[in-house]
């Protein structure tokens, strides 16, 4: 009873200090695949994305690299939010027809650009429109679904115009957070071993 007391107090703790280790900026990442599509496809396909929202600095980093695409891009965005995490579809809520600059007409690249969250161009206008009709109100509606893990991201091609591969992003734990977790498992796992150790001298 007592070690079960003392592992519940650690992992209040480790909460506690989780949320409190909270900062800017936060990474989001996501695999592509198009069995990950909606509706499923098999593309032979594949990519990686990595995004980084700053809400301090206001900016949006988005680094995406992708082969084997059957045909050549025509598109890329953030869509958000599904209705629930991990599934769905959405609107675009990031720049239309595609992010600026994005390669198009090839089935491999490489992109990398930053957002400014404070600019209406960084939209799509229905999304701005579907969320207060400001930068700010859409910048808070796009991170609602980044962290609640009902945004993804998509690349669109000529032969899969509604997408071809995408994946959900998922936010990536801080490495203070993770240290932390890891030294109050490790502690706790300690203590456990100790405790057998005292009980197996007691029966001897």
């Amino acid at each position: 009873m007592k070690s079960l007391f003392i592992l519940a107090v650690l992992a209040i703790v480790m909460v506690g200090a989780t949320q409190s280790l909270k900062a800017d900026p936060v990474v989001f990442v996501a695999g592509l695949s198009g069995p990950a599509e909606s509706p499923p496809n098999a593309s032979p396909g594949t990519g990686s994305a990595v995004v980084t929202y700053d809400s301090v600095a206001h900016t949006l980093r988005v680094q995406v690299a992708f082969s084997g695409l059957t045909t050549g891009t025509t598109a890329s965005h953030i869509h958000s939010a599904t209705a629930l995490p991990g599934t769905g579809v959405a609107g675009v809520a990031t720049t239309v027809p595609t992010f600026a600059l994005f390669p198009l007409g090839v089935t491999s690249g490489t992109y990398d650009n930053t957002l400014d969250l404070t600019n209406l161009s960084s939209y799509n206008a229905a999304f701005v429109t579907a969320n207060g009709g400001t930068a700010a109100t859409a910048e808070a509606a796009l991170a609602f679904g980044l962290f609640n893990g009902r945004a993804y991201l998509n690349i669109h091609t000529t032969q899969f115009p509604g997408g071809e591969i995408r994946g959900f992003l998922t936010e990536v734990p801080e490495p203070a957070t993770m240290l932390l977790l890891g030294t109050g498992l490790a502690g706790v796992a300690l203590r456990v071993r100790h405790r057998r150790k005292a009980i197996k001298s007691g029966e001897a």
